[in-house]
């Protein structure tokens, strides 16, 4: 009998602010390219990514391990990953992680079944959060 699919959308979370240590202020942030770079990839091919979010936030920080992407949803492991470059390979790399992630029932995702771009650079781990009872 196989594991049930999950159905929760995973969010990716790009950090437009990071620099590679030593790059200068004066041209954009080596996050903000691979922010574009990954929205123009589900944006040319929408439909393979059906459960996956993406945005872009102001700092994750790993300031010392741009570029750095997470990636979270409900109920399940959220990871943090740095060391990635701003570039296309990636941005694909990124978004079949989270798909991967989508679905993966518990959000575990092992390092030979990640994408190549993201079977090191793990900067955490993080449990599912507790649920919330009222008592």
């Amino acid at each position: 009998m196989s594991e049930p699919v999950s159905t929760a959308i995973t969010e990716v979370i790009i950090c437009i602010t990071c620099r590679p240590p030593g790059a200068s202020r004066d041209l954009p942030a080596a996050g903000a390219d691979l922010f574009e770079a990954v929205q123009m990839q589900q944006l040319l091919h929408e439909d393979r990514w059906p459960s996956v979010r993406v945005r872009g936030i102001a700092c994750l920080s790993s300031c010392s391990r741009a570029c750095s992407v997470a990636f979270q949803a409900p109920g399940k492991h959220t990871y943090l990953f740095g060391d990635l470059q701003p570039d296309e390979k990636t941005a694909q790399h990124v978004l079949a992680c989270a798909a991967l992630h989508a679905t993966a029932t518990d959000g575990n995702m092992l390092r030979n079944d990640r994408p190549e771009r993201l079977r090191s650079g793990i900067l955490a781990r993080l449990p599912p959060s507790l649920e919330t009872t009222t008592l």
